[in-house]
């Protein structure tokens, strides 16, 4: 991470789990482990029926709450669906975009992640925008054209101020719920990749102030060395997010990396 012209986040996205009640329950191991110190936001994205409990539960501290998804209309006959201004009602402060099941379960297109994208900013949401490949396109050598393109989409019609507002989730699909992460090496390529992006559409003040996360299996175990990575600025975290004691771990590894750096800088 780069603390110096950007904030580190670490974002839980809890998916499809988690009761009100868990919610009171995990809110309460978790809130011991969150440093004083704010050297990164924390973020939990919940189902949307648990949003109100959690924020209930999390309303004394810094861990903001966010949706996994939104429509990208602001109301109509959409059942099942909810729309950003219900989420900033809810009290919401970010909300995932793109997610890859998303993409692969419901048929979310890069046109849609545009438009949800729109709506998210209009009503005043930091949108978290995934993008990411299969295997067979990263073994095929088409993983920066793919990434490339889903950016050229999901950010069109952004400025060079507006974007700002934006992180990106870099998930490698493969690496999803399958307990295989790609390496730092491999992460930071890419994450590097979606920064010249950014710079070459947006210029170089924006592409140095837009957070990149991490979103394929970060762990405990791999976290420190994912996050000293320059361009990777935090991770959205699944599974390991459900379990306060493991997402209290990252959080503690991403403080401790923003603290070496701050020390780094201040020497300099």
């Amino acid at each position: 991470m780069n603390k110096k012209y950007r904030r580190a986040i670490i974002a839980g996205n809890w998916k499809m789990n988690m009761t009100p009640t868990e919610v009171r329950d995990y809110a309460a191991e978790l809130k011991p482990l969150i440093p004083k110190e704010k050297l990164c936001d924390i973020v939990l994205c919940a189902p949307a029926v648990t949003i109100p409990a959690a924020v209930r539960a999390f309303r004394a501290t810094r861990v903001a709450i966010g949706g996994q998804n939104m429509h990208y209309e602001a109301s109509g006959a959409y059942t099942g669906e909810i729309s950003a201004d219900m989420l900033v009602a809810a009290g919401a402060k970010y909300t995932i975009i793109g997610h890859s099941e998303r993409r692969a379960y419901y048929g979310e297109t890069d046109a849609d992640v545009n438009k949800k994208l729109h709506a998210a900013l209009a009503a005043g949401l930091r949108p978290i925008v995934c993008v990411g490949e299969t295997l067979d396109q990263r073994e095929t050598g088409a993983a920066c054209s793919l990434i490339n393109y889903q950016l050229s989409m999901a950010l069109y019609g952004l400025d060079a101020t507006t974007v700002r507002r934006v992180t990106i989730a870099y998930e490698p699909i493969w690496a999803i719920g399958t307990g295989r992460a790609a390496t730092a090496e491999d992460a930071e390529e890419v994450c590097r990749d979606i920064r010249i992006f950014l710079r070459s559409n947006f210029g170089a003040r924006s592409a140095r102030a837009v957070s990149i996360l991490y979103g394929g299996s970060m762990k405990p175990a791999n976290a420190a060395e994912l996050l000293a990575c320059p361009d990777i600025d935090g991770g959205l975290i699944g599974g390991a997010s459900l379990k306060a004691g493991e997402f209290g771990q990252i959080i503690a590894a991403a403080q401790e990396t923003a603290r070496m750096q701050r020390e780094e800088d201040e020497a300099e």
